[in-house]
């Protein structure tokens, strides 16, 4: 069952919704007879069953020095075309590799594996969004970017991913300039939920009426702590900024990898000792 919209089958760690969610009339031939106390039961079962597991990627993330980096959006932003642009840039520095999400098609990582990374693809059938088991999952399937960068493409769409931790360091939501300036105000769990918000296709800009500066003043009333970039993935204009930033969030998990190892070998000759005694 997905959390956000209400739908969907009731397992716990596969969940399938229809998207879009907000008003749509429910005619999925789901049972919606439960009652409201034993619906809010089970929604708290699957985040904290979807917890664990994301506790679990995030560390083994911690213990290979990676980052993790999941992007947000609502179909079309061009999340795929500025991966593959990314994974150009980045490939010769530091691994990278690559788990997108899709209901439908192995389009999105077969652009990937042409840009010169590892991909995966999920694919979600009526799900709504990724959730930690399936990430898990995907990660035996791929090879593991130790001391790199693991970008996750999340299923197009700006409400369930929210509620979802993957074991990510961040989320990054990418909104395009051909969508409303408003989004960040019309959905608001997800830019209150990412540490970085792209705006996307600025090449875009004089064909399309979209005032930057109320969309930057609408995302930061939701998100004053946001880090915000414009840029364009098509043009690669503003790109060096976007991956500046994920350099730097890479050597910081590097460093925070030496002290994890050096907490984690203190605290098993702890253990050791004690057993010994």
């Amino acid at each position: 069952m997905c959390v956000t919209c209400g739908c969907g089958e009731s397992e716990p760690v596969t969940h399938s919704c229809d998207y879009p969610h907000d008003d749509h009339p429910h005619e999925h031939g789901h049972s919606h007879a439960h009652s409201g106390a034993r619906l809010i039961r089970l929604e708290r079962d699957i985040l904290a069953k979807n917890a664990e597991f994301a506790a679990n990627n995030r560390r083994l993330f911690a213990e290979r020095g990676i980052l993790v980096l999941n992007l947000v959006s609502s179909p079309g932003s061009g999340k795929t075309t500025l991966l593959a642009q990314t994974v150009r840039a980045l490939r010769d520095e530091f691994p990278v590799a690559v788990i997108g999400g899709d209901q439908q098609t192995a389009n999105d990582a077969e652009r990937i594996l042409a840009a010169g990374a590892p991909a995966v693809q999920i694919n979600t059938g009526k799900g709504c969004h990724l959730d930690a088991h399936g990430v898990g999952h995907a990660l035996e399937r791929l090879p593991l970017p130790e001391g790199g960068v693991l970008f996750i493409e999340n299923v197009g769409n700006l409400v369930c991913p929210a509620d979802f931790d993957l074991g990510e360091a961040h989320k990054v939501v990418v909104l395009s300039v051909t969508e409303g300036e408003d989004k960040p105000l019309k959905y608001p769990n997800m830019f209150a939920a990412s540490g970085l918000m792209l705006l996307n296709k600025t090449d875009l800009l004089p064909h399309v009426d979209f005032d930057v500066g109320h969309c930057l003043e609408h995302a930061r009333r939701v998100n004053p702590d946001m880090a915000i970039l414009r840029l364009s993935a098509r043009t690669g204009d503003g790109m060096e900024a976007w991956l500046d930033w994920v350099r730097r969030e890479q050597r910081a998990v590097l460093a925070q990898q030496a002290s994890y190892l050096e907490t984690h070998l203190a605290t098993t000759r702890i253990r050791l000792t004690l057993r010994g005694g």
